[in-house]
């Protein structure tokens, strides 16, 4: 199957306790080596039992290497994310500078890539990737990724990959050489020409593969974008950048732009408590760890500065936040409530997640509920138009944060829609249940899919059983911000905005 087709890629491995019986997983999801031997490259298998002679083969393996195999690894034999285990694996690891640097381009650039590298990989090794043992196949992604798409010499590429492969799955070494060295047969571009559809006969489909993203999402981009292939293709092009990191001041505890000079970074274009970072491990900042910011991208400052911008009629002292984990929109919204006398409630499903809500607004006037925020009009206190201001970050595919989770592209399918939006249009019902009339709220995704944007948006006003007015949200964001569209809703872009692709959509209950 092409990996660039909806639906997950027949190349990724089943989630854990779900075997597909394919692909070198046991009953209990969980990868071998070619002796059946899952395997990491600290040489225990996946129970946690030395399974390496005291002189394994790990000791040649470059520890970047090591570092970026172990992250790609659990992302796929455990459906971790690589932005939470990758700082963990470096920490524990000890790697630094340019090491973490390296093994950081790896990891990021192989999960980016892996639909076509899965497609090169197949090609070379003639087969399905998903006949290849997963340490081999995870392997091969990086040593693929490391000749088509680094400054890596081919040799060492391959040199580098085979002692990996024999430190992970020893009995694969032979095959794994043969595949590598057929890789480098032809360059990047020369594997787009022979795997790719013409532009002209399938432009979607070109693009998908040359961009490396997953054929439907391509589609919906496109969609989204009005059909504007070329601007499709720019974003693409930003969407496997890496993404800079923003911090979000808090308003009243900093200023962003004598933060930015303590930091060596930048104030931020458009938000006022932006600043953008050089680079490093923001956690380490003092300004974080003391609380007066917070990481966050731009984008997601902006709509929740327009909820907090956007007029209401009479009182304006009870906010709602509907869907708060992990707690940065609830944090910036509840340091502007301290200033205005208002006072937040921040509601948030997962109890782990209301832990981190908790967390990040201490000190400030929010009471945080763990409860399912369709309680609205139910529970006491959430009650039927209780609030001023409402704001529903609603779960969602995530399509417009691919840069920092570049795994998400390959995990998401078009089945995950009817589920995810059926939960939003509830979410956003809630909210205008729970807002009151003269009141306002702000649905906001990070995704640009239009079922996921203005089908919802429609859908939930048209069944919620009250009325609402559209407010054209583009004055609610900063002047001479480009790329606003036609309003009244408005969709941010990596490519235009430098942010994720947030939609912001305002109403306001007139009944």
């Amino acid at each position: 199957m092409n990996p660039h087709e909806g639906g997950r890629p027949a190349t990724r491995p089943a989630r854990a306790g779900r075997p597909d019986g394919r692909d070198g997983r046991d009953g209990r999801g969980q990868g071998r080596d070619s002796r059946g031997q899952g395997r990491d490259l600290r040489g225990r298998d996946f129970q946690g039992r030395d399974s390496r002679s005291p002189r394994s083969a790990r000791s040649t393996v470059d520890r970047a290497r090591q570092a970026a195999y172990e992250a790609i690894a659990a992302v796929h034999r455990d459906d971790a994310y690589a932005n939470l285990v990758l700082p963990a694996i470096l920490l524990d690891m000890g790697l630094h500078g340019r090491d973490a640097a390296f093994a950081t381009e790896l990891t990021y650039g192989t999960l980016r890539a892996l639909g076509t590298l899965d497609l090169i990989i197949a090609a070379a090794a003639e087969r399905d990737v998903d006949r290849i043992d997963p340490p081999t196949r995870d392997a091969l992604r990086l040593g693929a990724y490391q000749i088509l798409h680094t400054r890596v010499p081919a040799h060492a590429a391959v040199s580098s990959t085979v002692d990996l492969v024999r430190a992970v799955a020893p009995g694969a070494t032979g095959f794994a050489n043969a595949v590598l060295r057929g890789i480098t047969a032809k360059d990047a571009d020369g594997w787009v020409e022979q795997l790719a559809p013409a532009y002209e006969a399938d432009p979607i489909g070109h693009l998908a593969i040359t961009h490396h993203h997953p054929r439907w999402i391509v589609r919906a981009f496109s969609e989204a974008l009005g059909g504007d292939l070329g601007e499709t293709t720019r974003l693409l092009i930003e969407d496997n950048q890496p993404p800079p990191v923003h911090l979000c001041v808090r308003p009243g505890r900093a200023d962003a732009v004598k933060i930015a000079d303590q930091v060596g970074g930048a104030p931020g274009a458009f938000s006022p408590y932006a600043v953008y970072l050089p680079g490093g491990a923001p956690g380490e900042l003092n300004a974080v760890r003391d609380g007066r910011a917070h990481v966050q991208d731009e984008g997601s400052q902006l709509v929740a500065l327009a909820l907090a911008e956007a007029p209401v009629d009479g009182d304006d002292r009870r906010w709602l936040d509907l869907c708060a984990g992990p707690g940065g929109k609830a944090g910036l919204l509840g340091a502007l409530a301290a200033q205005r006398d208002a006072h937040l409630t921040a509601v948030e499903v997962a109890e782990h997640r209301a832990a981190l809500v908790t967390q990040a607004v201490r000190g400030m006037p929010v009471t945080v509920l763990a409860t399912d925020g369709r309680t609205v009009g139910r529970d006491e206190q959430l009650p039927a138009g209780g609030f001023d201001r409402v704001l529903v970050d609603a779960p969602c595919t995530g399509l417009g944060s691919l840069r920092r989770r570049p795994e998400s592209r390959w995990r998401r399918q078009p089945s995950d829609l009817p589920p995810l939006t059926r939960l939003q249009r509830e979410l956003l019902g809630a909210a205008l249940n729970a807002v009151r009339p003269g009141g306002v709220v702000a649905y906001v995704t990070c995704s640009p899919h239009t079922v996921e944007t203005h089908v919802t948006v429609t859908e939930a006003a048209r069944r919620s059983g009250v009325s609402v007015d559209f407010v054209d949200a583009r004055p609610l964001l900063p002047a001479g911000m480009p790329g606003l569209g036609d309003g009244p809703t408005v969709q941010l872009w990596p490519h235009r905005h430098g942010t994720d692709a947030m939609f912001l959509a305002v109403l306001r209950r007139t009944d």
